[in-house]
């Protein structure tokens, strides 16, 4: 059985005003996937008072959920850092059953945060499950009793770096020296995540693990143990967002992995600042059963009225040449096909 998943980075509503606005110029295209889905980064949420736009906490209008759904899309993860407070995450996940569309990474409880979603299309069960590096240390991981988020912890280390591991270090005894960074997961935390997708692998057909990770435009350790130990437990599908970035794209064990898809709908960020001409890259990933047969993406930016337009890969270039080239060192080529980028091994 062949099916077509769409998948996109963060999407953010905050002050949408015309739900219809958003994706009114890429709906077409989604409407064409079997199964779509994104990382929701707002909370269908109206605070209390007032509420300083540097707090953390990205604040939607509920009536702007009607955007997801107008979309069509099939489900949402919301483990990330701006899906922040209780009654926040309890009005959001409340919003999203209002709408019909299911939620991961993000409830009531531990259980509920944890939660894979299952969406039945054309008699294949797509799985999904969503887990964030990025968070809070206080009250925003899920708790036995408590709201919040499902997470992978990380961890970082500098290293002196005593060996000449790449050409363009120096030696050592040079004052000012900067570390090597070094990232890896919480060997309890990623034991958790690789079990919880060995258990959706017995329930679904095609499993996607989404991941809120990454710093600026890096792949970091830490996202690359993640992602492969994705797949070694069963994933079909890794996609990571968070950044705002789009990042490399890489195939482990026939499998796709998007580092990052940026943005797919993001007018406001933190502080209230309006965000710039970013470009995110709307994932789609054809297979059959759960045999990838094609793995590619296109860009996608936004236009003044805070409308997701998709680009023509024409435009795009220096776009396209910058991603396969950082690509390329994960051992991934990139081809052209029409407006669209399909990657292979």
């Amino acid at each position: 059985m062949r099916t077509t998943l769409m998948l996109t980075g963060d999407i953010n509503l905050m002050n949408v005003t015309d739900y219809r606005a958003p994706f009114a110029r890429v709906t077409p295209t989604l409407r064409q996937a079997d199964v779509r889905f994104a990382n929701l980064e707002c909370c269908f949420y109206d605070p209390p008072g007032e509420h300083s736009t540097g707090d953390e906490g990205f604040y939607a209008p509920a009536a702007s959920g009607e955007a997801l759904k107008l979309a069509g899309f099939d489900a949402v993860g919301n483990a990330n850092n701006v899906n922040y407070g209780a009654d926040a995450i309890r009005s959001s996940v409340s919003r999203l059953k209002q709408l019909g569309i299911p939620n991961t990474g993000a409830g009531a409880n531990r259980v509920a945060a944890y939660a894979p979603v299952i969406v039945e299309r054309n008699g294949m069960r797509v799985g999904f499950l969503q887990r964030t590096s990025v968070y809070w240390p206080t009250n925003h991981e899920a708790g036995e009793r408590s709201p919040g988020v499902a997470v992978i912890r990380g961890n970082t280390a500098y290293q002196v770096p005593a060996h000449k591991t790449r050409p363009e270090i120096p030696p050592m005894n040079r004052p000012g020296l900067p570390p090597i960074i070094l990232t890896w997961a919480e060997r309890e935390y990623l034991k958790r995540f690789q079990d919880d997708v060995a258990a959706l692998r017995k329930q679904a057909d095609i499993v996607v693990c989404s991941n809120h990770w990454g710093l600026h435009q890096e792949v970091l350790d830490y996202m690359t143990e993640i992602a492969h130990a994705a797949i070694d437990a069963g994933a079909d599908v890794v996609i990571g967002h968070g950044p705002h970035y789009s990042l490399p794209v890489e195939i482990y064990k026939s499998k796709p992995i998007y580092y990052g898809l940026g943005s797919f709908s993001f007018h406001t960020g933190h502080g209230g600042r309006k965000h710039g001409d970013w470009v995110g890259m709307l994932a789609t990933v054809a297979l059959d059963g759960h045999t990838v047969q094609r793995a590619a993406f296109r860009f996608v930016r936004h236009n003044d009225a805070n409308e997701t337009v998709l680009c023509a890969l024409k435009d795009e270039q220096a776009t396209l040449a910058d991603i396969s080239k950082r690509s390329a060192r994960l051992g991934t080529k990139i081809a052209a096909e029409g407006d669209e980028a399909v990657f292979s091994a």
